[in-house]
């Protein structure tokens, strides 16, 4: 990866955790930890690599994007602010009556989402659906769907991946966000998935494993995935839950907390000194 870009990516990503905790902290309610961890990755998806317009939110040949974690709407809602898609000061917003980012993705309330989406399994099926809809009317545009790790034991996810392969939806990507901790534990412990990348090569996918906060593997997946013809394609990346906030990092406890107002400036704190790191 240029390394202009990378560490522009590294700074934005920095600035989305920081609007994640702020939307958090001001909603008094949220999911952070699972939020945290896929931050990188949205990252890269809206500033480098997705054809979207925030002047045009709903063009008909902009790629899809379905966070099928949908409670780490947090982090989807940073990334769309630091896009453009609206103010970076309406995070502040997060949950509150009449805002419109809602505590899950609610499509039609805010600019740039493209389904509502919190019943973990559902999002990927409808993602398919905008695949194949894609293929039977020739479009060119992208699906990418975000699932977490936890979300992966629903077995829709699996009716989902069954379909994808059948139809060999090659515009589409999964995106695992495997951070090993789900709301009641570690997922190993909870409702073992592992292997994960074996399961979806059992299902007749393209499967590439890499390091969710690593630009250049970022970017090397996608690249990757572009190439893939008549498979769907799957990128299982390693995560840490709560990534850049050291009290929140794997710790199972903020997978839906909202941090204090002590914990909310420890957490800025060290974002703030992240960033200026980086912006040396």
């Amino acid at each position: 990866m240029d390394a202009k870009l990378k560490k522009d990516l590294e700074i934005t990503a920095t600035k989305v955790r920081m609007g994640i905790i702020e939307g958090v902290y001001n909603a008094k309610a949220g999911h952070p930890g699972g939020s945290l961890s896929v931050a990188d990755t949205l990252t890269y998806l809206y500033m480098a690599r997705m054809h979207v317009d925030p002047k045009n939110p709903v063009m008909e040949d902009r790629d899809r994007l379905v966070l099928s974690k949908g409670h780490t709407a947090p982090a989807l809602y940073s990334v769309l602010a630091q896009r453009g898609f609206f103010p970076v000061d309406e995070l502040k917003t997060l949950r509150k009556q009449g805002s419109r980012l809602q505590g899950h993705p609610s499509l039609g309330k805010c600019p740039g989402i493209d389904m509502s989406t919190g019943s973990l399994g559902q999002g990927v099926s409808a993602a398919c659906g905008m695949a194949l809809s894609g293929k039977i009317s020739n479009e060119h545009y992208k699906v990418y769907a975000i699932l977490g790790d936890g979300e992966i034991e629903e077995g829709q996810v699996w009716e989902s991946a069954m379909f994808a392969a059948h139809y060999q939806l090659d515009n589409l990507v999964y995106v695992v966000d495997n951070n090993n901790l789900q709301i009641d534990g570690p997922v190993d412990k909870v409702m073992n998935p592992y292997p994960i990348d074996k399961k979806f090569e059992a299902f007749g996918w393209h499967v590439i494993n890499i390091d969710g906060h690593d630009f250049d593997q970022i970017e090397k997946a996608f690249d990757e995935a572009e190439t893939v013809v008549n498979q769907p394609t799957v990128i299982i990346q390693k995560t840490t839950k709560g990534k850049g906030v050291s009290y929140m990092e794997n710790n199972v406890s903020w997978h839906g907390a909202a941090p204090n107002e002590e914990q909310y400036n420890i957490a800025m704190n060290e974002l703030r000194a992240q960033l200026e790191e980086l912006e040396k």
